[in-house]
């Protein structure tokens, strides 16, 4: 099984800066207050923004992670955020550009509307991301069940997590299994077959995936059942919170409340 991105993805979690130490419950509930605050920041306080980036850039600095890993990952939203293009064309105010062939306009409201969505959402993911990049996923899994998530969900995303390499490695033995069927002379013009055959062979490739995926989880579920799984996996009694830790905690969401707070007060 290919687990190398699991190996970095381990030791990089495994540090020993003060981020990395702090209890994963504490480290839980300060991403969703710094996401809810960033959210909840008025769109047009553009000077706010930067303090907030700023703040996240702090917490990334001391959790000892590279900037550009930080940057790098929260691109993955870049193509969610998108979805808020349709302001730019449906908040009305004064003009500032318009498509020629369309006929629509870009608003000055609509352009404030969308950057603001873009940079909340960028902050955000950034947030996320210091925060897988400092817990192990089973500590994760572990705060989630101490804070009283449904044990069901929390069962789900550990189940999801375990067996995606699973899946991935099957893929990958299919996918070379589909490429040692598919030879062809050197130079031939449809090396591979043609495209509609590859599309043909993906879509049996996928439902090949999905019955051996189906059947594997009945067999999981059977070796679990037999070792006594009842729908919850045992752990330890969460240790008692650390004033360390708290403290330590509560700075970010101090700072990034009090830049939330102005925000009102300044641009309501």
């Amino acid at each position: 099984m290919h687990i190398s991105l699991g190996d970095r993805e381990h030791s990089r979690q495994a540090g020993r800066s003060l981020v990395h130490t702090m209890d994963p419950r504490v480290k839980v509930v300060v991403t969703g207050l710094l996401i809810l605050l960033v959210s909840l920041t008025p769109a047009g306080a553009w000077p706010a923004y930067p303090l907030l980036f700023s703040i996240v850039i702090s917490s990334a600095l001391a959790a000892e992670l590279s900037l550009w890993l930080v940057l790098r990952r929260s691109l993955v939203a870049v193509p969610f955020a998108m979805a808020a293009v349709s302001l730019l064309f449906t908040v009305p105010g004064r003009p500032l550009l318009e498509l020629p062939l369309l006929g629509w306009s870009i608003s000055a409201a609509g352009l404030g509307r969308f950057c603001a969505v873009m940079f909340k959402t960028g902050l955000s993911v950034q947030v996320a991301v210091i925060l897988t990049s400092t817990t192990r996923f089973t500590d994760l899994l572990w705060a989630l069940h101490a804070l009283h998530l449904p044990r069901l969900l929390v069962a789900i995303i550990s189940f999801m997590y375990r067996y995606l390499f699973v899946l991935v490695d099957e893929a990958s033995r299919m996918q070379r299994a589909r490429l040692a069927r598919s030879g062809a002379a050197s130079g031939a013009a449809w090396a591979g077959g043609s495209l509609s055959w590859r599309a043909r062979v993906t879509g049996w490739m996928v439902g090949h995936l999905f019955l051996r995926s189906y059947e594997r989880s009945e067999r999981v579920y059977q070796a679990m059942a037999a070792r006594g799984y009842r729908g919850e996996i045992m752990r330890l009694a969460p240790p008692s919170l650390a004033i360390r830790n708290l403290l330590f905690g509560a700075l970010p969401v101090v700072a990034a409340g009090s830049v939330c707070l102005i925000s009102f007060l300044w641009w309501r």
